[in-house]
């Protein structure tokens, strides 16, 4: 009679191990999660090996450094939603810019990359290994999965935040609306400039909390994006009275509607802005819109 090999053993265990995680609704995990929710008979001293042995067999996924995630390959698994192992990778995080605009279906536009805030410092693994310099670096790959990260100042980041719910067994923090429309303002490179913006704005007015919008914006410490945003609903046709906090905010200086183009074109006294939407892009180190922090 043929005895089962150590792999063999270890799938076994494995698939105990998993099912047993997938029972508390656990669907990411680390290895010392997976070791405290170990099944009777599984020796927790041994769960990084039978993970290893799941990741080689393919039924689980090795998301970073003792970070998985289960698959629909083993009973009872589920595959984990895009959303959720891009916000896993850093705590916290929360889905934000096109992801969160097409999720309140805010834009037409389907994106090919999750978006994540965070206010933590993010290096990707091409970053770590040096690759030439580009959007694409700050891209990570996991997962089958194209993930960016923005930093995030930590005073801006718990602004406008909700949970959702994603096939009724994942949470996951994203940008509320008003967050989301605030966003195309404060960082409208993000975005691909702030024709998006006033398009967001046109279309869906009547269905944001202006209210709320405007707070936000009071809160978001930036006198730029105050501007920008008053400047938007007014030329939108929001009723002054409802903008007149925006434009009470004092500022001696002209901020551009579009800060990721040339500083020419109408000066508006009222709002402070600079009507430069027909402006040349401008190009740093031979790339638009370059890195920041929001």
């Amino acid at each position: 009679m043929k005895r089962p090999t150590t792999t063999e053993y270890g799938l076994s265990a494995g698939v105990a191990l998993v099912a047993s995680l997938a029972k508390a609704g656990v669907y990411v995990f680390s290895t010392a999660r997976a070791a405290e929710l170990a099944p009777q008979g599984v020796d927790p001293q041994r769960v990084r090996f039978l993970l290893k042995s799941l990741t080689d067999a393919g039924w689980i996924v090795r998301l970073r450094r003792d970070l998985y995630a289960g698959t629909g390959r083993l009973p009872g698994g589920v595959d984990v939603p895009a959303f959720v192992i891009a916000t896993a990778l850093f705590s916290p995080s929360a889905v934000s810019h096109m992801s969160a605009l097409a999720y309140h279906d805010l834009t037409d536009q389907v994106p090919l990359v999750v978006t994540v805030s965070t206010p933590q410092k993010v290096v990707t693994p091409s970053m770590r290994k040096g690759s030439a310099a580009g959007e694409g670096r700050h891209i990570w790959h996991v997962a089958g999965i194209d993930c960016r990260y923005v930093t995030v100042i930590p005073s801006r980041f718990g602004l406008g935040l909700e949970t959702i719910w994603l096939e009724e067994r994942f949470r996951v923090s994203i940008t509320d609306r008003e967050r989301t429309v605030l966003d195309l303002f404060a960082f409208p490179r993000r975005f691909g400039g702030t024709g998006e913006a006033l398009s967001v704005i046109e279309r869906h007015r009547d269905g944001l909390d202006l209210e709320k919008l405007i707070d936000y914006a009071l809160h978001y410490d930036s006198v730029a994006v105050v501007k920008r945003l008053g400047w938007s609903l007014d030329h939108a046709g929001v009723d002054m009275g409802v903008l007149m906090p925006l434009l009470e905010v004092h500022t001696s200086h002209y901020s551009p509607l579009d800060p990721g183009r040339l500083r020419r074109g109408e000066h508006d006294g009222r709002w402070m802005i600079i009507a430069n939407l027909n402006q040349e892009p401008v190009h740093v180190r031979g790339a638009v819109f370059p890195e920041g922090t929001c």
